[in-house]
């Protein structure tokens, strides 16, 4: 196996693949950070560089996610050319994507339903940590009002630049596509257009490939940061919450997607997986869907899937489609509401689970921007400010761990509609994918 810049900063002889690289940086992480935890006083400077290098890396990556989803959706639906083949991905899309939030949701549900993990944990609520939030979630819920009501209105960019500047990605989507459509319908003239945009495209995965030869390091910092914060004791006291959210997960990676790909594809779960387990890791790592898109495309092209499908369903997945968010807002709605005693009937339910699907699909993908948008949701249930303040303070403890996982799951998700959907319009290589050993680097 050949050796690369990788092997230099993390196991110098060792031949292992990025894969391992990362998932080694992660354990690594959280045992030093738990250590830094249990021992803070002498290590304060020491986490203060490490929080730098892991925000670096995470800035680099997004530094060319608005490049790379405006390239890759013009080059994705140019290279289409059919606008009746777009409308067949477009459709597939939706449907997959809905079906599998909305069992998300349910699974959320169902699970906190049954186990109430909320009933007695009220103490475990720090007033002093809510008054030191009690700004942030002000913000959150300033920015989050009225967004029911506008929506749709708030996906159309007024000024498509002011969206660029603002790093708005649905704005930029829904510009990116109307263009790109107009683009295919003009003919030979747009060829310039659509070769620039190949050059960016190409450009944003080579800048991608030398950014991801500091994965390693970067995940590490991220990984040791979160647990230096909390350290690993926090699950003791809140491990009924955490266990209702990691069951949760484990029924939609384990269960629901696997029937998924074996319903409407031929593809099996354990291949795909293989095939993108350098995604997964870098979105456990860096808790950010959209910072992890470069390598969630790469992984998919240079294992099989065609550039045409990736391009198109990939970015609009990274930004729309967040499962494993709308599980986790559900579940941590309805454990705040049993944490306060609020009684629950079933059109209350049926609202938290419709307002988890909203706020998730309008949710960034970066760090914590799903723990932000539960502010929507339970704004809508008319909790008092005070009561809405200290469950946040309580998220706000356990979120960085969580963020983890659910970006996984945000990630594989996007990843299986993709393979679905490649599937189902023969876009799909299999002696490629079933192929582990012509797989390419990721670098």
């Amino acid at each position: 196996m050949k050796l690369h810049l990788q092997t230099i900063f993390v196991a110098v002889g060792l031949g292992i693949k990025r894969n391992w690289h990362i998932f080694l940086a992660i354990i690594a992480g959280i045992i030093f950070g738990n250590f830094i935890h249990d021992n803070p006083g002498s290590f304060v400077p020491f986490v203060k560089l490490l929080n730098i290098v892991g925000q670096a890396f995470i800035r680099v990556i997004q530094m060319v996610v608005i490049p790379l989803v405006c390239s890759a959706i013009v080059v994705g639906i140019s290279s289409i050319g059919d606008s009746k083949q777009i409308g067949q991905f477009g459709k597939k899309m939706v449907i997959y994507y809905g079906l599998i939030t909305v069992l998300a949701v349910i699974i959320g549900a169902g699970l906190v339903l049954l186990f109430k993990p909320g009933l007695g944990v009220q103490s475990y609520i720090s007033q002093s940590s809510a008054l030191e939030i009690q700004n942030q979630v002000s913000s959150a819920l300033a920015d989050q009002r009225g967004q029911l009501g506008n929506i749709v209105l708030n996906m159309i960019p007024q000024n498509p630049l002011e969206s660029l500047a603002k790093g708005e990605m649905i704005p930029i989507i829904f510009f990116a596509l109307i263009f790109s459509l107009a683009l295919s319908k003009v003919g030979e003239i747009s060829r310039p257009i659509i070769s620039f945009f190949e050059s960016v495209f190409a450009a944003t995965m080579k800048i991608t490939d030398w950014i991801m030869v500091f994965a390693a390091p970067g995940i590490f910092a991220l990984t040791t940061v979160a647990v230096s914060a909390f350290g690993l004791a926090i699950f003791s006291t809140i491990s009924k919450f955490f266990a209702v959210v990691f069951l949760g997960f484990c029924i939609q990676f384990f269960v629901l997607y696997p029937l998924i790909l074996k319903f409407f594809s031929k593809v099996p779960a354990g291949t795909l997986f293989t095939a993108v387990i350098e995604a997964l890791l870098v979105a456990f790592g860096t808790a950010s869907s959209s910072a992890t898109l470069p390598l969630t495309i790469a992984c998919c092209e240079k294992r099989g899937i065609s550039h045409k499908v990736c391009s198109f369903v990939l970015p609009l997945g990274a930004t729309l489609n967040m499962d494993g968010t709308a599980l986790f807002q559900t579940v941590a709605v309805i454990f705040l509401t049993q944490a306060y005693g609020v009684p629950l009937d079933i059109l209350q339910i049926v609202m938290i689970m419709v307002l988890a699907i909203i706020a998730s699909s309008t949710c960034a993908g970066i760090p914590n921007a799903g723990l932000i948008t539960i502010a929507l949701v339970l704004n809508g249930l008319g909790l008092t400010p005070q009561q809405l303040v200290e469950g946040f303070a309580f998220l706000f403890a356990i979120d960085k761990v969580v963020d983890m996982i659910r970006t996984t799951v945000n990630v594989a998700s996007d990843t299986v509609v993709t393979a679905v959907i490649a599937d189902n319009e023969n876009e799909i290589d299999y002696d490629l994918l079933n192929n582990t050993e012509q797989y390419k680097e990721i670098i």
